[in-house]
């Protein structure tokens, strides 16, 4: 029994042993790699020849060109919006991709079409040079696409260039244009953003990296369309206005835009230790700062009898704080417009253990921040209800089913092209001009759909058309690896019936030292695993892949937070008191609107007062009828989160549709 233990205290000796020459060993590694990597990038930190290399290379190019491709190459921080002249088309443009050892940034322009399902590359002899966390936005009543700034840095991030160039790109023809502007233009920067307001361009925000210092900013400005200069806004004496920060939301709005959350690092002292004299020594650090207020910018346009050359006036105004506002605050949480609304989906939340350690929390929550209201709501996806049999003569008109169709959905949005020309509105039937052929596409295509949110990320981009939410790529942290989703989903926000996989592809190896240290730790965890079970438990998931446990369990995660988050006190009316007509539960969009248009009619001749009907010529009851149909889909958008609570309540309840009297006797409804 003695020799047993005896031998056993040598084992353990000797593993020991190993161990403190493992450790050795992967100390010196490291210091190895850190010089190596110090020295990589001295030799590669002349960035402005790297960049004359770009633009020689990009000389090459005689003209503008697409050619289709299988798809982009997995990146973060990039440019992810909708066509302005398409509604086919998503443009993604720029960003970097980081593999833990080695940085490439890109300046290539993808154009995924919808129908068809194809990706498409434009080269193009004058693109913009390869950068990340630049801005687009659509160019508002100057129409295009507008661009600028953005940052690129050297292979391993030793130094870093911020760009100040302003560009347009024309969508039609995927010509870039660079804009040389008059006057005052923003310094160099990355991580603003912009939005359109009438016939100008809003600038706000972002940051400077020196690799040294990272400077944030708050500063406003505006491009003018038409006179091809930036301004720099007077705001009132002592006004009020955000703090500096980057990566936060910047929403268009009827009279300005609306600014929420957002990431900066402030300064801040902390203890460090006691000096020699006996005090509370401290030391100055740069701490995170995840915002969570929300502004409004007033923008009020000059009058019609003011010269070209006179500025809108604008003012800051703080809001209340959002009800229902994500908890815990978090940063990377990306929000595109949609009707009135902003729609956001992920996000990060991280908890600093001591100043060596962070702790990630990771979201794949879609929430809908109503700008007019001040307030987020949950999305959840639901899966689709069981087809009860048809009747004869019931068809698919009267299938009672959530969100009602969407080809009568996308009829009733063409239908503006029916008011610009032929017809009435108030006619029973709503023609419209299908495309046979994009219709034969659609058909044709078939993707896998689940019933769960994509896997947790941050910095994910969005982009909607035709009130399809698509979400590109994202970030994904795990120990010090950084993982790039390289996938695509859609999820229609009418039916909210599903996340549908557009394409997804395998995550690359991280090549950063981290591998080799989670090796390492591997290897410990195996020696260890006589004296305890628990350290192998702990080993990480393959950069390859994810597992999918991981995809299920966020999700419940989400759900219980939502519950958490909800503020019964505050629950607004599901009908707004404001006298507007409101939709019913499982009212499509098409339902509400034919049975409301007259009342939207007459509400808008109350407003303009008309006291003849002579005075109502054809093109003001053309007028009149898009402001009805545009009302309307105006309000079923607003109240959609609460028709889909109450949608929920009367399925638990039994009840599968309402069906309006007038409308029982149109196709034998299947309730």
């Amino acid at each position: 029994m003695v020799k047993k233990d005896k031998g056993k205290k040598e084992a353990k000796k000797a593993r020991v042993a190993a161990k403190q020459e493992k450790v050795a060993k992967k100390t010196e590694k490291k210091a190895k790699n850190k010089k190596d990597a110090d020295d990589s990038d001295a030799e590669d930190a002349d960035l402005d020849a790297i960049l004359a290399d770009y633009a020689k290379k990009q000389e090459q190019f005689l003209k503008v060109t697409e050619d289709s491709v299988t798809g982009p190459s997995p990146r973060s921080a990039s440019t992810f919006l909708a066509s302005p002249s398409d509604g086919r088309e998503l443009f993604l443009f720029g960003g970097e991709h980081y593999n833990g050892a080695i940085a490439h940034f890109y300046n290539d322009l993808y154009i995924y079409r919808i129908n068809s399902d194809e990706w498409r590359k434009v080269t193009s002899p004058n693109s913009p040079l390869p950068r990340s966390g630049h801005a687009m936005c659509r160019g508002g009543n100057a129409g295009g696409i507008y661009m600028f700034g953005g940052e690129f840095s050297s292979p391993k991030q030793g130094t870093f260039y911020h760009y100040n160039d302003f560009w347009n790109l024309e969508p039609s023809t995927r010509e870039w244009t660079k804009i040389e502007t008059k006057g005052p233009s923003p310094s160099a920067r990355s991580g603003h953003r912009m939005v359109a307001f009438k016939r100008y361009i809003i600038l706000f925000g972002g940051f400077q990296d020196t690799s040294q210092q990272t400077k944030y900013l708050n500063d406003l400005y505006i491009y003018d369309c038409q006179t091809f200069q930036w301004h720099i806004p007077v705001l009132p004496p002592a006004a009020m206005r955000p703090d500096p920060r980057s990566s936060f939301s910047f929403l268009p709005h009827d009279t300005g835009a609306v600014l929420y959350g957002g990431y900066s690092r402030i300064k801040t002292s902390t203890s460090a230790g006691k000096s020699k004299g006996g005090r509370q020594a401290s030391r100055v650090i740069m701490k995170p700062m995840v915002h969570q207020d929300t502004w409004f910018l007033r923008i009020t346009p000059p009058p019609p009898e003011a010269s070209m050359n006179t500025l809108p006036t604008v003012r800051w105004e703080k809001r209340k704080k959002p009800v229902n506002s994500p908890n815990p605050a978090r940063a990377g949480a990306t929000m595109v417009h949609h009707k009135g609304r902003g729609i956001a989906f992920g996000g990060v939340h991280d908890v600093e253990e001591d100043e060596e350690g962070i702790d990630s929390e990771f979201f794949n929550q879609l929430l809908a921040f109503n700008i007019d209201r001040n307030r987020f709501f949950q999305l959840s996806l639901r899966k689709p209800r069981s087809q009860p049999a048809k009747k004869q003569g019931g068809g698919n008109e009267r299938g009672g089913r959530r969100g009602r169709g969407k080809a009568d959905e996308e009829e009733l949005l063409r239908n503006l092209a029916l008011i610009e020309g032929k017809g009435s509105l108030d006619d029973g039937e709503l023609p419209v001009k299908r495309d046979d052929d994009s219709d034969d596409e659609d058909a044709k295509i078939e993707k896998p759909v689940q019933y769960e949110m994509p896997h947790p990320r941050f910095n994910a981009q969005l982009a909607v058309q035709d009130d399809t939410l698509y979400i590109y790529g994202g970030t994904f942290e795990k120990g010090d690896r950084e993982f790039t989703f390289d996938e695509m989903h859609s999820i229609d926000l009418g039916k909210l019936d599903g996340a549908k996989e557009i394409f997804r592809r395998e995550l690359e190896d991280w090549q950063g030292s981290e591998d080799e240290d989670s090796e390492d730790d591997d290897e410990d965890e195996d020696d260890d695993e006589d004296e305890s079970e628990d350290e192998t438990a702990g080993t990480s998931t393959p950069a390859t892949s994810v597992a999918p446990e991981e995809l299920a369990k966020p999700e419940d995660v989400a759900k219980k937070q939502a519950a958490e988050d909800e503020e019964p006190e505050e629950e607004a009316a599901t009908e707004k008191s404001d006298g507007l007509p409101s939709p019913r539960p499982f009212e499509s969009l098409r339902e509400f609107f034919t049975r409301t248009n007259h009342q939207w009619q007459d509400m808008i001749l109350e407003e303009h007062k008309f006291k003849h009907a002579n005075q109502i010529t054809e093109r003001s009851v053309k007028e009149i009828r898009k402001s009805a149909f545009e009302r309307s889909e105006q309000k079923w958008w607003d109240v959609r989160e609460e028709m889909q609570v109450l949608e929920d309540e009367q399925e638990a309840a039994g009840i599968g549709e309402v069906v309006s009297i007038e409308s029982r006797g149109e196709g034998g409804g299947a309730g």
